[in-house]
């Protein structure tokens, strides 16, 4: 058995989004998906007023909108994730109410976005910039699978500069 990454069962890489607490509900203007609305290359939930106000009526606490220390940690949070567990990191962008990253690793998407949630919760609650009664994510994000070079270099440049765009599509 070889000891290098077999691209057939790990993709070349993964697009992870991690969006903040209360800042993309269900019925959004821009779409959204939930458990039911969930296959790739389907149309989002489409737009719901009444659906997004019951949304925000259930928000235990206003939705989190990063400042630039709060950004500038999380980012930390990341590059440390990636060098702690020998991820690569491709590219990383955090916003005020999301965090894009591009990642190299030879495991599944999920552990990666767990441990990009808690490293960021707890540097952020260490440097006393979140309550620890802050929710501060949402509870899952979007792991998108990368399989080939060029939605590699695609989900890079999307990620460092094209963030007012919609996502391209990836193979």
């Amino acid at each position: 058995m070889s000891s290098q990454l077999d691209t057939n069962v790990f993709p070349l890489a993964y697009l992870i989004t991690l969006r903040t607490y209360g800042t993309w509900l269900h019925g959004d203007e821009r779409g959204s998906i939930d458990r039911k609305h969930n296959i790739y290359g389907t149309p989002r939930l489409a737009p719901n007023l009444y659906r997004k106000q019951v949304e925000a009526r259930q928000l235990r606490h206003p939705p989190i909108v990063l400042n630039a220390a709060q950004r500038g940690v999380v980012e930390e949070a990341v590059r440390e994730v990636c060098r702690s567990r020998r991820y690569v990191l491709l590219a990383v962008n955090v916003r005020t109410n999301h965090v894009h990253s591009v990642i190299a690793a030879a495991c599944k998407p999920e552990p990666i976005l767990n441990a990009l949630k808690a490293y960021a919760t707890r540097k952020l609650r260490r440097a006393g910039l979140i309550t620890v009664k802050t929710k501060l994510w949402v509870r899952k994000g979007s792991r998108r699978y990368l399989w080939k070079e060029r939605d590699v270099d695609r989900a890079i440049a999307y990620v460092l500069y094209n963030q007012g765009e919609d996502p391209p599509d990836f193979d």
